[in-house]
């Protein structure tokens, strides 16, 4: 019986040992489950575990704290300390220039030079203001190697009244001017002293306008301009003008549409005949009209400003029965190469120039009032360049051009003319004509710009020229080359000084020998040649306050008779002194 425990018993436990012998094989084998990662763990400060048990120290020496038993002894402290209250840094303001509404300006110098000039801009209202301006200049002094008189002044009254508004601005001016010259090109010993005393060189010359403008915004009508004028002399030659101009914007889309009116009419007559005529036959009248319009589109992208147009004009000399209609380019360009370091800009354009007895005597005084007036053809003017600022304050131009020009004016001198017995002053050798010619004209132009601080600005330019004309003559009076200077510096707040320097190159005359019983082509003639010259000017003032100032003035500080036109030496050196007074009126 016992042995039958004893085998049960043996087999139980060796049962035993063989399961857990199997769990063990099972927990050693690696199965082929799939363990998903969610999110990889990251630690933080929260996951660390925290001991809040307090640890107890087992030690043979404790410590005890002694009692310390303390009192305060306060004895006041007498202060005579006071804290200022806090202020605020004031930054230092340079006053505002005060200004005035008015000022007046008088001068005298050599050669019995008189300057005179008064400026006065009052506000009606708001949006209204009237501008009165009077200047006059004068010189009675006598040039020594000329035997006529050669005094001259010239006075100009001006008014103005502006209007603006919101959306739109519009004003008128009216000018009077009144110029007084002497034919005074008759050199000392050409003429017998009784010829000299015959001689009445005076010339007066008178001038009316009125002009206008006005300009719009968010209209399609963007701005106007018109001018009447009668300009008239001493010798009963007058001459007329009235010109509307007018310039429409039409956007479309992305693009401007521009469109450029103009209409012009010019006429006039001049009593006498030409100089170059045997005899006073009669009169030269003028009647010469211009209607035109430009249409051209705009186009803008970013850094590239393009504008491709033409200018078409009809031309009518009503005077002769001729009409002619004229179609010129109008297209210009310009490319910003490198922000405003580097600007490269050109064009081709045209016009009919319409040339009037007033803008020749602007040009020269010393004209016969006996001219021929025709409109320029100027068929293209074409011309490329850059521009830029080298510096912030030192900016540059630099172009060449190309121009074709039909029936481009020029001033030629008079011939001597002892058969007109109508005794005129200009008909000794001693005024110009006008003689047209067929030019093209090459150029080449450069200018330097300079500002430091608004107390010292200069600027210089160089322009020349190469002249192929249409009858293998020079072209008259015009240089091949021309500078200039202009300086402006401020030296300290009262103090100031001005400089201008120009120089003008070699110029070409035909000198014509008596008038004859024969045609004008066959009178002996010679070219002449005008030397170069400078003309270097300058003026230094004084500022007592802001309403009073002194100046003087030096004009051909190199003090030579140079000749601008054949036979016409200017005055020698002229220094002019005087005041100038700002004031409120």
């Amino acid at each position: 019986m016992q042995s039958y425990i004893k085998i049960i018993t043996l087999l139980f436990l060796f049962f035993f040992q063989s399961i857990v012998a199997q769990e063990k094989n099972k927990d050693s084998i690696i199965g082929t489950e799939t363990i998903t990662v969610v999110k990889a763990y990251k630690p933080t400060i929260a996951d660390a575990f925290k001991i809040k048990s307090v640890p107890v120290i087992n030690d043979s020496i404790v410590l005890k704290k002694k009692n310390i038993n303390y009192t305060i002894f306060s004895v006041p402290v007498a202060s005579t300390f006071t804290p200022a209250k806090g202020k605020a840094a004031t930054v230092d303001r340079i006053p505002p220039p005060v200004l005035f509404n008015s000022f007046a300006s008088l001068g005298f110098g050599t050669y019995d030079n008189a300057l005179a000039e008064f400026y006065t801009s009052r506000s009606i209202n708001r949006d209204e203001r009237l501008d009165i301006g009077l200047t006059h200049h004068s010189s009675r002094g006598q040039i020594d190697s000329i035997a006529l008189n050669n005094d001259f002044y010239d006075t100009k009254l001006t008014a103005g009244y502006s209007k603006s508004d919101t959306n739109l601005d519009w004003g008128t001016n009216l000018g009077l001017q009144h110029q007084q010259y002497n034919w005074y090109g008759v050199p000392l010993g050409s003429l017998s002293d009784q010829q000299i005393a015959d001689i009445d060189s005076r010339q007066n010359y008178f001038n009316a306008e009125l002009t206008g403008h006005i300009n719009m915004e968010d209209s399609y009508f963007e701005r106007g301009e018109a001018l009447v004028r009668r300009f008239w002399d001493a010798t009963k030659s007058a001459e007329n003008r009235a010109m509307l101009k007018g310039i429409g914007n039409f956007p479309i889309q992305d693009e401007n549409i521009l469109l450029k009116l103009k209409l012009d009419y010019l006429g006039g007559s001049f009593q006498n005949a030409s100089v170059n005529s045997v005899e006073n036959l009669g009169g030269i009248n003028y009647s010469l009209f211009q209607a035109g319009v430009g249409p051209s589109i705009q186009i803008i992208r970013d850094d590239l400003a393009i504008n491709l147009g033409a200018n078409l004009v009809f031309g009518l000399d009503a005077e002769n029965s001729d009409s002619n209609f004229y179609v010129y380019p109008d297209v210009t360009a310009s490319y910003r190469v490198f922000d405003e370091t580097l600007i490269a800009y050109g064009g081709i354009q045209g016009e009919l120039i319409q040339n009037s007895f007033y803008d020749f005597v602007e040009e020269n005084p010393f004209v016969s009032p006996t001219l021929i007036i025709q409109p320029t053809d100027q068929q293209y003017n074409a011309y490329a360049g850059v521009k830029g600022q080298l510096l912030q304050n030192l900016s540059y131009n630099v172009n060449i051009s190309y121009t074709t020009e039909n029936r481009k004016p020029l001033f030629l001198w008079n011939p001597l003319n002892n058969l007109r017995v109508d005794d005129k002053g200009y008909t000794y050798r001693n005024s110009f004509q006008v003689f047209y010619d067929d030019v093209k004209t090459l150029g080449v132009f450069g200018e330097l710009n300079l500002t430091i601080k608004r107390n010292f600005s200069l600027g210089v330019n160089a322009e020349a020229f190469n002249y192929n004309t249409e009858t293998d003559r020079p072209a008259w009076n015009l240089p091949k080359f021309t500078s200039s200077l202009f300086m402006d510096y401020q030296i300290t707040d009262k103090w100031f000084f001005g400089a201008s320097v120009f120089y003008m190159g070699e110029r070409n005359d035909l000198l014509s020998e008596v008038v004859q019983n024969t045609t004008p082509d066959n009178f002996p003639s010679e070219e002449i040649s005008l030397n170069a010259f400078w003309d270097v000017n300058a003026n230094l003032g004084y500022r007592f306050n802001n309403q009073l100032s002194i100046f003087v003035k030096g004009n051909n500080l190199t003090n030579s008779n140079y000749q601008r036109w054949a036979n016409y030496p200017v005055q020698g050196l002229q220094v002019i002194a005087g005041a100038t007074y700002k004031f409120d009126f």
